[in-house]
């Protein structure tokens, strides 16, 4: 492979990173305190890009790729074992404040010393030939294991976030968060395909270098976008008490005896609450219906749960379907669009998508199929 090409490919994916990493660090946000986790969270996604840059400086001015392959690839297995305990763990810090704890960071460290150590002793122990080449993709399996260890962990923060938002908005926020689960596949498929990657022959190499560039860009925007949705996220990410298992109701017979004798009360005004149709105000949020009842955020979650067995933005999104298929029937005048404004979407195609996955059509054919 030319030098030069390989040189080349290094100096774009360093110039990206160095300015990834530093906006990252240095870059300010709203002086707010919803900001100060995505804050952290994002110096330490820039203090991870560093590590990288400090990886790929050594192989653009060392070109140890050329001098020595077999180095080459335990420093980058070992600097990739690094970067996932950190990159998960920024974005993990998003849906989890409380995630990085001092045990968890001495455990990851002490974890990434012992595969370095390993990593040591496999290249200046093990002479070179088939025993070195066998251990070295060894290590490229172990590092495949931690990544995707370290996946599991985002992947379920991911969907404990996704049910919290669900219990507190009425509309799709999980579309602020999504990004972090299209980010969590592909870093799976990324991170685990670097371990094969840095097996590639010299003159294709460079393929492997400038892989990087669109994973990082991709993760640039997204970062850059959620600054706009931090609050709203903050705000459906605190955890209401769970009053009773999943999929359990009030006609459960196990859960008659949980139910409080207020909720007698809170049933009757939810009732009114429900005939005034209060369910059409859009981007209402549990925690301003339990303003409205004289209630409160974990009661009338918990509530919610034990009666109808869904989260909060499933319930609202039943009480809007049945209303529009009403209006659809009574005022034939109004569009599918001022029906979806009338019952609290502002997009009529949130609106059509949500009716269609409910009654199996769209509201255009369930009208016509009433007459």
């Amino acid at each position: 492979m030319e030098h030069t090409i390989y040189s080349y490919s290094l100096c774009i994916s360093l110039t990206l990173m160095i300015f990834f990493a530093l906006y990252f660090i240095f870059a300010q946000v709203p002086d707010k305190t919803a900001y100060a986790t995505y804050l952290r969270s994002r110096r330490i996604m820039g203090v991870g890009l560093l590590v990288l840059v400090a990886n790929y400086s050594v192989h653009f001015f060392a070109q140890l790729r050329f001098s020595n392959p077999d180095l080459a690839t335990v420093m980058n297995l070992s600097t990739y074992f690094f970067e996932v305990w950190i990159a998960y763990s920024a974005l993990i810090l998003l849906l989890d404040k409380r995630y990085i704890t001092r045990r968890r960071t001495v455990f990851n460290i002490a974890y990434w010393a012992v595969y370095t150590a390993v990593s040591g002793i496999v290249f200046f122990v093990l002479d070179n030939g088939t025993l070195r080449s066998v251990a070295l993709v060894l290590m490229a399996v172990w590092f495949a294991a931690y990544a995707v260890s370290m996946f599991r962990a985002l992947l379920q923060s991911y969907r404990r976030a996704v049910r919290a938002m669900d219990d507190f908005y009425s509309d799709d926020v999980e579309q602020y968060i999504r990004w972090m689960s299209r980010f969590t596949y592909w870093t799976v498929v990324y991170v685990v395909a670097l371990g094969g990657l840095t097996f590639l022959p010299e003159k294709y190499v460079f393929l492997w270098i400038l892989s990087s560039v669109p994973f990082y860009i991709y993760l640039y925007v997204s970062y850059m976008n959620y600054l706009l949705f931090c609050q709203r996220v903050k705000d459906g990410l605190e955890e209401p008490l769970q009053v009773c298992p999943e999929n359990e109701t009030e006609d459960d017979p196990a859960v008659q005896d949980a139910l409080p004798a207020s909720y007698n009360e809170q049933a009757a005004k939810l009732e009114q609450w429900i005939l005034e149709a209060g369910f059409t105000v859009s981007g209402i949020t549990v925690t301003d219906l339990a303003v409205m009842l004289d209630s409160n955020r974990t009661y009338l979650t918990g509530y919610i749960k034990l009666k109808y067995g869904v989260s909060f933005r499933e319930w609202i999104s039943s009480l809007r379907i049945e209303y529009a298929k009403k209006l659809l029937i009574e005022e034939s005048e109004l569009s599918v669009a001022e029906i979806a404004n009338r019952v609290g979407y502002q997009s009529s195609t949130h609106f059509i998508k949500l009716f269609s996955e409910s009654e199996g059509v769209s509201p255009a054919k369930w009208r016509k199929e009433q007459f």
